[in-house]
């Protein structure tokens, strides 16, 4: 009894690790679904290969390097990183990254300062060059004092 309880543990153990092994590979013949669940008949053929070299003893990563050889790194859902794809893994980051610069820049830009805008009131109007220089020093903003603005934050 005990050999038999043992046959039968051994069989949901390589069925479990099947199952994983086969929701991780896409199927080559549909493209869109894992060989678990696609009954093309490539997905059984290549189900019954991963079921007899987890009987032969084989570790799951040995199964899956297999199966890449054989068939190429797309046949996985999950590819690896590497200097290939390190563009597309990082790309994400990248274009926040930029949209978030591009936004701070902007928002830098944006000056909705009363001063800033009277400045820009006065140098449109034409007046002499001595009402255009008290206008400009009564309404030009005194320096920050002891705040620095980086270099690149400056016009």
């Amino acid at each position: 009894m005990a050999s038999e309880d043992d046959k039968v543990k051994k069989a949901l153990i390589v069925d479990a690790r099947a199952r994983n092994i086969s929701h991780n590979v896409r199927c080559t013949e549909c493209g869109s679904q894992s060989i678990e669940d696609s009954q093309a008949d490539i997905a059984i053929l290549l189900r019954k290969l991963i079921r007899d070299e987890i009987r032969s003893g084989k570790t799951d990563k040995e199964i899956y390097k297999k199966l890449e050889d054989e068939f190429g790194e797309t046949v996985l859902y999950s590819p690896k990183f590497d200097m290939q794809t390190a563009a597309l893994w990082l790309s994400p980051l990248l274009v926040a990254g930029a949209a978030a610069g591009v936004w701070a820049y902007k928002k830098h830009k944006q000056k909705t300062n009363v001063h800033i805008m009277a400045l820009n009131l006065v140098r449109g109007v034409p007046l002499t060059p001595k009402e255009k220089e008290t206008m400009l020093d009564i309404l030009t903003p005194p320096p920050s004092q002891g705040v620095r603005t980086p270099f690149w934050w400056r016009r």
